[in-house]
């Protein structure tokens, strides 16, 4: 199986480099800032990532509150600092990649045997990301956020392709976390064993930059 660029969806995303040491600059009490609360404000142009909560499974679910569907345990995203103003305000990022690692997928769906690929397709997104903990994804103007779950059956491969206007979630500075709940997508294309609609979940943690710890301000 080979690692394939998922969605997102989801997911958000930002990052930031460590200035020289010396006193606090005007930059000090942006939004997004490294090692602690008010720590050091990320740079424009500064690249984030984070994995999978440790332990945690990212899911692709028939519905809100079912276990039907796809479950993963390896994803991780990718995104870049665009603005980061001063708190409290919104900051934005490109979010360039998310990936999934398909040989670490299972499904329940009846009739699936397997999980090929999912694919986050019409790259980059947007992604807001305010004081008050609040992660806005959404696509360039005139597209859509898609993604693409290409499925082993005895019959062959099937696609199921969904879309979603934007994405909403999360972030925590307990953990250093960006969460999805049940964010749902709704199918455009695909056989009869593609569910209808599927809700993503995900946590992603800890979000870092060059291993510091990122926070909202």
């Amino acid at each position: 199986m080979r690692t394939r660029t998922l969605l997102t969806l989801a997911g958000t995303v930002a990052a930031f480099t460590l200035p020289l040491a010396g006193p606090a600059s005007a930059a000090d009490g942006a939004v997004l800032t490294t090692g602690s609360v008010g720590g050091t404000a990320v740079a424009a142009g500064e690249v984030l990532t984070a994995p999978l909560a440790s332990g945690t499974a990212a899911t692709f679910y028939s519905s809100a509150t079912g276990t039907s569907g796809i479950s993963c345990t390896s994803s991780q995203f990718t995104a870049t600092v665009t603005d980061n103003p001063s708190a409290p305000g919104t900051a934005t990022e490109s979010v360039s990649a998310h990936t999934f690692n398909a040989a670490s997928c299972t499904t329940n769906v009846v009739g699936v045997l397997g999980v090929t690929s999912i694919t986050v397709n019409n790259l980059p997104y947007s992604s807001a990301v305010g004081s008050d903990g609040s992660v806005t994804v959404t696509p360039a103007a005139g597209s859509t956020i898609q993604t693409t779950v290409v499925l082993r059956t005895l019959l062959g491969s099937i696609n199921c392709v969904y879309q979603a206007p934007s994405l909403a979630g999360t972030a925590s500075n307990a953990d250093n976390t960006i969460n999805f709940a049940a964010a749902q997508f709704t199918k455009v294309s695909g056989s009869s064993l593609c569910f209808a609609n599927g809700y993503f979940t995900a946590k992603y943690a800890p979000v870092t930059s060059s291993g510091e710890a990122v926070y909202v301000n």
